[in-house]
């Protein structure tokens, strides 16, 4: 039996060692066959980008015949002719950015110079030829030693295009991977700067260049074209709302059940499916991770875990439920723990900067980064987005715990505690537990302009620590009216739970006992609109038999039960 390389993303390794290799090599013929010169083609993290973009560099390489026995066993050695000609023909490029991350940009720009400096150094038997000029040796050798000018680095890669031609009488391949990491790493402190190097290489690589074969690029979004691409008319993107490559990144079904057979995974199927599974990739569904999926098929014995976790986009969504005026976003993310999808604009030209002030762009971020994947697309721009798998619910589930815990300054503890007595029917511990909560942190919020949202949402978010054994819905049509929230137990045998929220203001010169008996009031009104308007008919519809009722009134930011 054939053994996984974990980690390894050296596609020549791999098949030099005999290790296990699920066969993506057709991209190669789809990346010839496409009419567009250069290629874009967005994929989450850990998506199989390294490997296929090596793959092909291992194809094209001109001098190196070696790497033919690379491809002879598979799929794409069964493809035509006119195919199987352009291996090993082309001088080839390649550039990989996935280690620029810098807290700086005078950090970044040594490491964007650092791998230049390495790529010449690949091909420094350019400067022993009579090919360059005297002039164009010397600028190669302060490239090899990190001395040239920012401009030099700039346009380094057309000039390396333009010496590899001279001496290959070959057009070059051009393969550059992570294109992205450095623009997501300063997009906060240095953004305008690495937008500025990194518009000028690739733009000096890819458009207008006469010694270009074919351009390809990674990276996990597609950087606006008015930011990055400028004027790159022969570019075509492909992310993963597109057709074209939908299943050579990430592990289709077929796939993921030939894995488990010849890896001897005993697991049952539907659990793996359940984990990470979900993705839609354009024409293509039931896509799944194939970091978790590998990670998964070694150590089966451990159980499921969350494998794949994005931490630079996992950051930017923390940092946008932290932001107080984030309720929207929070209850969204809510629906989407619940397995209820959420209906969201995607824009496809991303530009970091407006992030801040375009607050929707975040859905964008996550699509792209693997933590939502498209239900159903409504029109050219409006998708319906969901959680693809259990792996990812699981992120967003500690995501926002950790809100409260961080943010508002809730025990875990004590949110367990308090969620785990309202569904054991022990109301009075829960009107303590939900009382200490609401006293301890609720001026965290700002309760003016829409308070009973501000109320809901809060609820709502203490309700995700029982995502695993309820389906909580909220705002939902039910009997004869909404109710606010609802717990449906997957266990029918355990309690449903029916929530309805009311909010007062405090009278002008009300006495205390008046206040009292106005709250009482609203309480037994807010039980009888639960009764009346049959907000558990759900519930029962679930055939759950056992139903709590549970009024709350806010004062202010004062919970009564």
């Amino acid at each position: 039996m054939k053994k996984l390389d974990i980690g390894n993303s050296n596609f020549k390794r791999i098949i030099e060692n005999d290790n296990y290799y699920v066969d993506k090599s057709l991209l190669i013929q789809e990346v010839i066959d496409t009419q567009k010169q250069v290629l874009l083609i967005p994929r989450p993290r850990r998506f199989g980008k390294t490997m296929n973009l090596l793959m092909l560099k291992y194809f094209f390489e001109k001098d190196h015949p070696e790497n033919e026995k690379l491809f002879t066993g598979l799929k794409i050695w069964k493809a035509e002719k006119e195919i199987l000609e352009k291996r090993g023909k082309y001088p080839v490029i390649y550039l990989s950015f996935k280690d620029a991350k810098a807290n700086n940009w005078e950090e970044c720009f040594e490491l964007l110079v650092f791998e230049i400096a390495n790529l010449f150094e690949i091909h420094r038997y350019l400067i022993e030829t009579p090919l360059l000029s005297e002039n164009q040796k010397f600028l190669y050798e302060k490239i090899l030693s990190r001395n040239a000018k920012k401009t030099d680095y700039q346009n380094s890669l057309k000039q390396l295009s333009e010496y590899l031609h001279r001496y290959h009488k070959e057009q070059v391949v051009i393969l550059v991977d992570e294109y992205d990491t450095p623009i997501q790493s300063g997009y906060k402190k240095f953004y305008e700067d690495v937008i500025s190097f990194m518009r000028n290489l690739l733009s000096g690589a890819f458009k207008d260049n006469l010694y270009l074969y074919k351009g390809v690029i990674t990276g996990i979004l597609r950087v606006s074209r008015e930011s990055i691409f400028t004027g790159l008319n022969n570019i075509g993107v492909y992310t993963i709302l597109d057709h074209h490559f939908s299943d050579k990144f990430g592990f289709t079904e077929t796939e993921v059940k030939q894995i488990l057979t010849d890896l001897n995974v005993p697991t049952e199927y539907e659990q793996i499916k359940k984990w990470y599974d979900g993705y839609t990739m354009g024409k293509t569904q039931d896509i799944y991770n194939p970091w978790s999926i590998l990670n998964y098929a070694v150590d089966y014995e451990t159980g499921f875990k969350p494998y794949w976790v994005n931490t630079s986009s996992d950051e930017l969504l923390k940092e946008r439920i932290r932001q107080k005026d984030s309720i929207d976003a929070r209850e969204d993310i809510l629906k989407l723990i619940n397995d209820e999808p959420i209906i969201k604009e995607i824009n496809e030209n991303f530009i970091f900067l407006e992030l801040n002030v375009k607050k929707n762009l975040i859905w964008t971020l996550l699509l792209f980064s693997g933590y939502l994947t498209t239900n159903k697309k409504l029109d050219i721009i409006k998708y319906e987005l969901k959680i693809p798998n259990y792996e990812i619910k699981f992120v967003f589930q500690n995501i926002i715990l950790d809100w409260f815990e961080v943010e508002v300054k809730i025990i875990r503890t004590l949110l367990e505690d308090t969620a785990n007595s309202l569904v054991n029917n022990q109301l009075d511990k829960f009107a303590f537990g939900f009382k200490k909560i609401i006293g301890d942190t609720f001026s965290y919020y700002d309760t003016d302009g829409e308070p009973e949202k501000v109320y809901h949402s809060y609820v709502l978010g203490l309700m995700a620590i029982l995502c695993d054994d309820y389906v909580i819905r909220s705002n939902r049509e039910s009997g004869e009216g909404r109710y606010d929230i609802l717990l449906i137990p997957h266990d029918k045998s355990k309690n449903g739970v029916v929530v309805e929220i009311k909010q007062i203001e405090k009278k002008k010169r009300e006495s205390e006992k008046k206040l009292g008996e106005r709250i009482q009031k609203e309480l037994k009104s807010a039980l009888s609109q639960i009764e009346e308007n049959q907000y558990y008919k759900e519930l029962v519809e679930h055939r759950v038999v056992n139903i709590i009722k549970v009024p709350i009134v806010f004062l202010g930011k004062t919970a009564y039960l």
